[in-house]
């Protein structure tokens, strides 16, 4: 990144709303995933590891549970000043709005770009699961003297129209945006795909300022509807392919490059099958760019016999006697003897009573699941106690104590 300074601004408020039940009291961002993690920390995770420390989540939906992981897990030094993952609340300065959009989010938070006075501020969501080095990104931007850089990723063209499409030259100068067209511009160097946006940016500072200041005034809030296509006709805005970008110590057998936005029930569920395996999709596993999260100071887990085949098991849980077959169970999971889980995905702190079969089913956190229960076996008989998804994937809420206790 040479001697530019990056100042990153997270927007981690989104609600959520199709993958509820599990966002009915935590925004999506906070959505427990994988075997110890949170969804925030992937973004967090490659802005820390690119060097760039200087951090702003900007939260507003459900935000406690956010500002309670983050409090614990993300701590940066405290005797320097340029490192810090900091929660960021609608301060509401300039009147009574909660935040209106993604740009209006940033336009009540100029005071911060202000106060650090960076080179570049990197503007990114924080509800994708992904690896990314973004000291390329920087790079590609210096290069391309572009004033907003869109990080944008090849897609087959049949899948375009559930996208943002970014319509780019051959060298990267975007010339349109498509919100999910029904007839989708292909690449300029490939008929098969488009480019989707990834909803991460970067803007020179001083221009996003100005920017936002514009879209401000003339009432307008989104950086997608509003800010990028209006910049694109007096700036050099430039598309960056995220598919060109390379990350330390990823196996040749994962998915390049590897995004997925897990907005629905059924993306969340896919995107946990693709941890799991000996040559998985995405690899949670990698030394040299890892995936932080809290420091759980908790026992390891406990195996005392039973049937476990590609599955992940959390810190603290205790398997006696069950079979386990293609899930992810996180932490202090207690699964009682005669257990048969497939396809599921257990959060902390649940326990599942002897004798239960459970089958493509992510149970949250603070549940106990009776003796002898089945799930995922009568779709009827499910709906009418749970939450199940259009291809039949059953949800169970968080338990009771967790909604008395506000552990999310």
């Amino acid at each position: 990144m040479g001697s530019s300074k990056v100042l990153a601004i997270v927007m981690a408020g989104g609600e959520g709303k199709r993958l509820h039940p599990l966002t009915a009291n935590r925004s999506k961002p906070a959505v427990p995933f994988g075997g110890r993690y949170r969804i925030i920390d992937f973004v967090l995770s490659n802005l820390v590891n690119s060097e760039i420390q200087s951090i702003y989540l900007l939260v507003q939906y459900k935000s406690q549970s956010m500002i309670e992981h983050v409090r614990k897990s993300w701590v940066m030094s405290p005797i320097i000043p340029e490192q810090f993952v900091t929660v960021v609340p609608p301060q509401m300065l300039g009147g009574a709005d909660w935040f209106q959009g993604t740009a209006d989010a940033v336009h009540q938070n100029l005071g911060l770009i202000l106060r650090h006075q960076p080179d570049l501020v990197a503007v990114f969501g924080a509800d994708h699961i992904y690896r990314m080095d973004l000291r390329e990104m920087v790079k590609f931007h210096l290069e391309k003297d572009a004033d907003t850089t869109v990080a944008a990723l090849p897609v087959p063209i049949d899948q375009c129209s559930a996208f943002g499409v970014v319509v780019a030259e051959k060298d990267g100068r975007v010339r349109d945006f498509q919100e999910k067209p029904e007839v989708p511009v292909s690449m300029a160097t490939d008929p098969d795909r488009c480019y989707a946006s990834m909803g991460n940016y970067l803007f020179k500072a001083e221009v996003l300022i100005e920017a936002l200041r514009t879209a401000h005034e003339r009432g307008e809030s989104d950086f997608g509807s509003h800010v990028l296509p209006r910049l694109k006709e007096t700036h050099r805005v430039f598309a960056y392919d995220f598919a060109s970008n390379k990350v330390p110590g990823l196996k040749a057998f994962e998915e390049h490059p590897y995004w997925r936005d897990v907005g629905t029930i059924e993306a969340y569920f896919d995107a946990h099958r693709d941890v799991l395996g000996v040559e998985p999709r995405f690899e949670v596993y990698n030394s040299e760019w890892p995936i932080f999260s809290g420091n759980y100071q908790g026992p390891v887990a406990k195996f005392i016999e039973g049937d476990i085949k590609n599955s992940i098991l959390g810190a603290g849980t205790l398997i006696n006697h069950a079979r386990i077959h293609n899930s992810v169970v996180r932490r202090e999971v207690r699964i009682e003897e005669d257990v048969e889980l497939d396809d599921c995905i257990i959060m902390d702190y649940s326990t599942i009573g002897r004798g239960s079969r459970l089958r493509r089913t992510i149970v949250d956190r603070y549940n106990k699941i009776p003796p002898r229960t089945r799930i995922g076996f009568d779709r009827e008989a499910d709906a009418a106690r749970y939450h199940v998804s259009p291809t039949g994937i059953v949800v169970v809420p968080q338990g009771k104590k967790c909604l008395d206790t506000c552990c999310y």
